[in-house]
């Protein structure tokens, strides 16, 4: 049963070790974590049955485009707070009654549901899907749910055994994850309709993940013309690139190094944006892992969620925020070219599809309005993370 019950807890830290992801690649670890994930995610990245795994269902570079959006990045983070906020209030009243020798938890928040430390690592892990929305995470949170109801009824048959009588009338008048009388409503009490509920939770999930990324896709601010597409990370960047564009790719140094038979996507953002590294790898100040501002980094993520795109705390990014800032309020942009494949283009958005392979082709900066260039150069096939797929928006 120890044996069991171990197998069962490796497999919910293997979920909230790639869950973590958003918080690890910045970290000086990244290079370690990456040794052993990567394989993981090119194999499943190179299958186009199981690709869409490693895709991302939702905004993670740029600021969401409206206020629907919006509102689904910040409830990610209201989510992850009140999960680990709730999950350390119940692991207080656990420990706390084992050191009072008080036998087992049945107040507080345990007077309601028999469980809520697992109900609130799953709040958690919705939260942490959104703040990193890579479909994986979704599909390992429902392998989550599932060991947490094996890890629960191991705990209930224990405590069953220890305290046979005031246990069993304790679980007559609760819920396993939620109040008895929803768990009834839906039917979560019968064999048949947890095996039914467990579906409708996973198709809702994933299905909703894919309606999110369809939606999202459909209101980025995209410009197009012929075979380019570009999008602004900034939403205050969208006219000034409606506005150069067109002669942007007029350039001599842009035009000649442009195929007239390959689609582009371009990211047209401040020079010094702080994420350009998931683009593509322009340089080392640009690879998060080499800096030493992770926690900060995290927490600014999680508490001023659009913050981190245009001008961020300087506590969470220390001189290259003022740098950045700056860099937004003048005219001096990077235009990143990817190469688009693997994918029929029939719309502008068809860029962002599931399957596309966009790969770093070369980059540009220069003052949008008097054209002049201030840097050019061919950038490597990989991002600042190497071959791993990152977001794509």
């Amino acid at each position: 049963m120890n044996k069991h019950k171990a197998v069962l807890g490796s497999a919910v830290v293997i979920y909230f070790l790639i869950a973590f992801e958003i918080l690890i690649m910045i970290s000086p670890f990244a290079g370690f974590f990456y040794a052993a994930f990567s394989p993981v995610l090119l194999t499943i990245a190179r299958h186009r049955a199981t690709h869409w795994m490693s895709s991302f269902f939702f905004t993670h570079m740029l600021v969401p485009p409206d206020d629907f959006l919006k509102f689904i990045r910040i409830m990610g983070s209201v989510l992850f707070v009140l999960g680990l906020a709730a999950f350390l209030i119940c692991a207080i009243q656990v420990y706390a009654s084992k050191l009072l020798k008080k036998g087992p938890v049945i107040r507080g928040i345990y007077s309601y549901v028999r469980h809520p430390q697992y109900l609130s690592l799953g709040i958690t892990g919705i939260g942490l899907a959104i703040l990193w929305p890579r479909f994986l995470v979704l599909v390992l949170w429902i392998a989550m749910v599932l060991v947490y109801f094996f890890l629960a009824k191991d705990e209930e048959g224990r405590m069953e055994r220890q305290h046979p009588e005031p246990y069993k009338a304790y679980m007559n008048r609760t819920g396993m994850f939620l109040p008895r009388r929803i768990e009834k409503s839906v039917g979560f009490s019968t064999v048949a309709g947890k095996l039914v509920l467990l579906f409708l939770v996973s198709a809702f999930v994933i299905g909703g993940a894919f309606l999110l990324r369809d939606y999202t896709v459909k209101h980025l601010p995209l410009w197009t013309r012929q075979n380019v597409v570009a999008i602004a990370v900034l939403p205050e960047d969208q006219q000034m690139m409606e506005e150069s564009m067109d002669s942007v790719i007029e350039l001599t140094a842009v035009k000649s190094r442009l195929n007239a038979n390959t689609h582009y996507l371009v990211y047209f953002l401040p020079v010094n944006y702080v994420m350009q590294g998931l683009i593509a790898d322009t340089g080392g100040n640009w690879r998060l892992y080499e800096q030493h501002h992770t926690i900060a980094r995290f927490v600014d993520w999680v508490f001023h969620p659009f913050t981190h795109m245009g001008g961020a705390s300087p506590s969470a990014f220390g001189s290259a925020s003022h740098a950045m800032h700056g860099m937004a309020m003048g005219s001096a942009r990077r235009l990143i070219f990817l190469e688009v494949s693997n994918v029929s283009i029939r719309k502008p958005s068809d860029v962002f599809a599931i399957n596309a392979i966009r790969t770093p082709d070369f980059m540009i900066d220069l003052d949008v309005h008097d054209l002049n260039v201030l840097n050019l150069k061919s950038l490597p096939e990989e991002t600042a993370w190497g071959r791993v797929p990152t977001p794509a928006f």
